[in-house]
């Protein structure tokens, strides 16, 4: 009889293996073992209202901190193994009730299939997790992002349907936290994480493994009434229910009775911390407001590099052709100059600016610089958010001419003099004016 099926009708010596197994090998899933993770716990604990800490907990990603994700996943087989062997030889002569071990991996996989299904709901109903395309992307050509980055921005351009997607996540998730609802959250996940897993293969967005994980555990939560299903709605025959109900021990129901409202009182919090974030510094863009009425898209009329004009060109390495101010402390530059595409996906945790560089990460074609600007000496400091052009930086003075008309000028890090008159280009945008209605470009 399949190990996912309902209880089993005997306990033979390789269905008891089998069991043992899976409940090593998901402990070591779910428990993290990596220093690194709590390390990067704590480090979130400056996050807004614990949101980046509560978030880690509840979508924790097992070997997501090792080097190697399937040389990690061999050796939890392989310790799974060797645990299931010494189970049964320490506790072969002791009596076992394996109905109530099995009973307790469903409860075990359902809580934490729940909150990793709650944790991304709630970074979808809020858009957190596929943020609307900065202006900077706006000005991407499509062929210079990588395939994530379009499905992401393909998401991202209808926040209703984004929300929608975390509300069937987290409705399923919270149906997973109640007995008798188990079998329709598990269906719902089943084929979502799917389809999410199907996804991150074709689009490249990593988690593969994770996703697949999840549908694989929803996939076997549901199938434990598959059997009772399929006999009650495609046979319509007489079905009877599962009554299975273990009995507990004094410390099994203090156990319980603990673990119960510290779940609710976490989904709570964490709910709260999420729509906080939304709603102050949402994660993955800096939360330091720009420059006072930079934002915008500006051509770069002049440009002199050591005091030598350029003309306006798409080829030349150095020339500046335009640059688009964000409304946080995110500045772009166009240029010829050859990119090595940050590859991450940007979802790290991180309180500082110039650590958020999801705007960046998988675009090609731009230059993304992180910035301080300093109103009383007009100056501003220019930092590239690519981890692989680091060492780029510019120090400049600015000037307003007009207020569409800004003057800026200094040094790069090779000390060559920088001079760009940028002049703002008052562009209407589709995805912001709207597409059913008749507008003026």
């Amino acid at each position: 009889m399949s190990f996912f099926n309902h209880v089993f009708v005997s306990w033979n010596r390789t269905n008891k293996f089998t069991l043992r197994f899976f409940f090593i090998f998901i402990l070591l899933l779910y428990i993290p073992l990596d220093y690194k993770f709590y390390v990067d716990l704590l480090k979130g604990s400056a996050g807004e209202k614990g949101f980046y800490a509560l978030f880690k907990i509840a979508s924790y990603p097992p070997n997501s901190y090792g080097h190697n994700i399937y040389l990690n996943g061999a050796l939890f087989v392989a310790v799974a193994v060797l645990g299931s062997f010494l189970w049964d030889k320490i506790c072969r002569k002791q009596p076992q009730d394996f109905d109530k071990l099995y009973y307790w991996l469903r409860v075990i996989v359902r809580y934490r299939l729940a909150l990793a299904a709650i944790a991304y709901g709630l970074i979808k109903v809020f858009p957190l997790q596929m943020p609307y395309p900065s202006l900077s992307n706006l000005h991407t050509n499509y062929g210079d992002f990588l395939p994530w980055k379009i499905y992401f921005h393909t998401t991202a351009i209808a926040p209703p349907f984004e929300a929608f997607l975390g509300s069937v996540e987290l409705i399923a998730g919270l149906l997973l936290l109640y007995r008798k609802t188990v079998v329709f959250g598990a269906g719902i996940l089943a084929g979502y994480y799917g389809n999410v897993f199907a996804s991150n293969t074709a689009y490249q967005m990593g988690y593969t493994v994770f996703s697949l994980q999840l549908a694989f555990f929803a996939v076997a939560l549901f199938i434990y009434d598959g059997p009772r299903l399929y006999r009650l709605l495609v046979t319509q025959k007489y079905t009877v229910a599962n009554t299975y109900h273990p009995r507990f021990g004094k410390r099994e129901k203090l156990f319980r009775t603990i673990v119960r409202p510290i779940i609710l009182v976490f989904v709570l919090t964490l709910s709260y911390a999420t729509y906080h974030n939304f709603n102050t510094a949402p994660y993955k863009y800096p939360k330091t407001a720009g420059l006072k009425g930079s934002y915008g898209y500006f051509n770069v009329k002049v440009f002199k590099f050591n005091n030598v004009e350029l003309p306006y060109s798409t080829t030349d390495l150095n020339r500046w052709q335009n640059v688009v101010f964000e409304k946080w402390a995110t500045l772009s530059i166009k240029t010829a100059k050859p990119i090595v595409i940050d590859e991450g996906f940007g979802d790290q945790f991180t309180d500082l600016d110039a650590d958020r560089n999801f705007e960046s990460a998988g675009v090609g074609g731009r230059r993304y610089f992180a910035y301080q600007a300093d109103t009383l000496s007009t100056t501003i400091q220019l930092v590239n958010k690519n981890p692989h052009h680091k060492t780029e930086h510019f120090d400049l003075s600015y000037q307003w001419l007009n207020d569409s008309t800004i003057v800026l000028s200094g040094i790069n890090e090779h000390r060559d003099s920088i001079y760009a008159e940028l002049n703002r280009i008052n562009k209407k945008y589709l995805l912001f004016e709207g597409r059913r209605k008749p507008i003026k470009l």
